[in-house]
């Protein structure tokens, strides 16, 4: 919030006066929820936790972490799920996919679109457990983009944390706060605030810049 006066409305002002003037007019911030206990099965391909909660990253293209989160819809509690990559470099969603089913075609594509963006990139690649990250095919599609797969420990959420924080941001500032009847209106808010989070969210470990705008200053930074 203290950001966003700062500098979309050049004003001047600090975090404790913001804090105390949302007490008095009794404005409070979304409390995320905790996400539902991992599932255990067996997968095919196991990998080393090679990231190791090292969450820095000097440069963009260099660590990406993925995972798949679910929304409930409709009265009747339909599902849409959603898959994504993020950067630890920039902090940006790298690319993104929607769909009806948690599926290996859901995250096979959200990958396809990180490469077609990002031509001649070699991050290590973390994840969960989950059944798409651990069968052979993902783990050819790495190999064949030369990254090196880093897997979290089981039932250890902790293990690909910023991931874990964005989708908590994504529920807190948007989805907990709307009702959703149908697929088209949650898939149209979710592309929505993709947008304005790549764009527009201000982040203080970016130097108060929105992941893409601080992508630009790395790559000015560079040349």
């Amino acid at each position: 919030m203290t950001l966003v006066l700062n500098r979309d409305y050049n004003e001047k002002v600090n975090e404790k006066r913001i804090l105390r003037l949302m007490r008095i007019i009794g404005l409070k911030s979304v409390i995320r929820r905790k996400r539902p206990a991992y599932i255990k099965f067996i997968p095919e391909v196991i990998a080393k936790n090679i990231l190791n909660h090292n969450f820095k990253a000097d440069n963009y293209n260099k660590k990406w972490l993925t995972d798949v989160t679910e929304f409930k819809y409709s009265n009747s509690g339909e599902k849409a799920y959603l898959s994504a990559i993020l950067d630890l470099g920039d902090r940006r969603i790298v690319s993104y996919a929607i769909g009806h089913s948690n599926n290996n075609n859901l995250v096979f594509d959200t990958f396809r679109q990180a490469v077609q963006l990002n031509p001649d990139v070699h991050p290590l690649f973390h994840s969960d457990r989950g059944f798409q990250y651990t069968n052979k095919t993902f783990k050819l599609m790495l190999s064949e983009y030369d990254m090196l797969q880093s897997m979290s420990r089981i039932g250890k959420c902790i293990d690909n944390g910023p991931m874990e924080g964005f989708w908590g941001i994504l529920k807190a500032e948007m989805y907990y706060l709307n009702k959703f009847d149908d697929y088209a209106s949650l898939k149209t808010a979710i592309e929505e605030y993709i947008y304005y989070y790549n764009n527009k969210r201000y982040q203080k470990r970016l130097n108060k810049m929105a992941p893409l705008e601080y992508h630009e200053f790395l790559e000015n930074k560079i040349a």
